[in-house]
């Protein structure tokens, strides 16, 4: 993220800004000059692949993160983070000044640079930012958004938010491989009160053609002291599916604590649904 090494490792990367806790003071600095307008999306375009920042392996904290051979087909949800004025200025992992109201992103594992729709599941708002940087090295993080993009979101004030990631790919599909269709963004759709205050997010952590075996994963749940689950049932193409979901998650700070739970008893995939 700031300084370059053997495999390029991001040492010294000054971890804590990617996906650190926020402090009330990392917007705008009192008394600026420069008053952040609201900027525009990012705008999607092929580039070619930074010289910097895109390993192919790379280790911080003595953790070691492979970065993606392409970025085709990707999709994630999880929690977003942002960073700020601490930072302000200071170089990205792909040697670019970090400016935080402009439109980027920082993320583990993309290529450098990837273009990403970015959804916050609370509110259904939704931008797009351009991926420039490594980050967040905080467990239970999936991307750390510039102040800017994060003030976007409306999520500003809590400093986390639970998000859906979709990179936005040029890539070629690789001979009869099927790539998801993510090259052109979809508009955002404006969200009234009404929907942001009604949305509701789930943990899903198990889906199942026969009940029995979902009663068994939610026996699990129960026997691990986690009693807010239960299984939806759906019907697609004629048969039944039974999927174990916990919640509904009221923040950040609930989701962080039941994943690490779920990772306490061997659930290490779950999946946010909205509803």
């Amino acid at each position: 993220m700031r300084t370059r090494l053997p495999l390029l490792a991001i040492g010294l990367l000054a971890v804590a800004a990617c996906g650190g806790n926020k402090v009330r003071g990392d917007g705008p600095p009192s008394g600026s000059s420069r008053v952040p307008g609201i900027p525009g999306d990012a705008v999607p375009r092929a580039e070619p692949r930074s010289r910097y920042g895109n390993g192919p392996v790379y280790e911080v904290l003595g953790k070691r993160y492979t970065v993606m051979p392409s970025s085709a087909g990707y999709q994630e949800r999880g929690v977003a983070s942002w960073y700020g004025k601490k930072f302000h200025g200071n170089l990205t992992s792909n040697r670019e000044t970090y400016d935080m109201y402009g439109m980027t992103a920082a993320h583990k594992t993309l290529p450098l640079p990837t273009y990403v729709r970015v959804r916050n599941l609370r509110n259904n708002k939704s931008i797009v930012v351009r991926v420039n940087d490594r980050g967040p090295f905080v467990h239970n993080r999936v991307i750390d958004l510039s102040y800017s993009a994060a003030m976007k979101l409306d999520m500003i004030r809590d400093g986390t938010s639970l998000v859906e990631v979709t990179a936005i790919s040029f890539d070629q599909p690789q001979g009869d491989q099927p790539v998801r269709r993510n090259s052109l963004p979809e508009p955002a759709t404006p969200v009234s009160r009404a929907v942001v205050a009604t949305n509701r997010i789930f943990v899903q952590v198990g889906a199942f053609g026969d009940r029995t075996n979902a009663e068994r994963r939610l026996g699990v749940l129960s026997q691990a002291g986690i009693k807010s689950g239960f299984i939806h049932e759906e019907s697609l193409d004629n048969q039944t599916l039974y999927r174990v979901r916990i919640g509904p998650v009221a923040d950040v700070v609930q989701y962080d604590v039941l994943v690490e739970e779920l990772e306490r008893i061997g659930i290490n995939d779950p999946y946010l649904i909205t509803e």
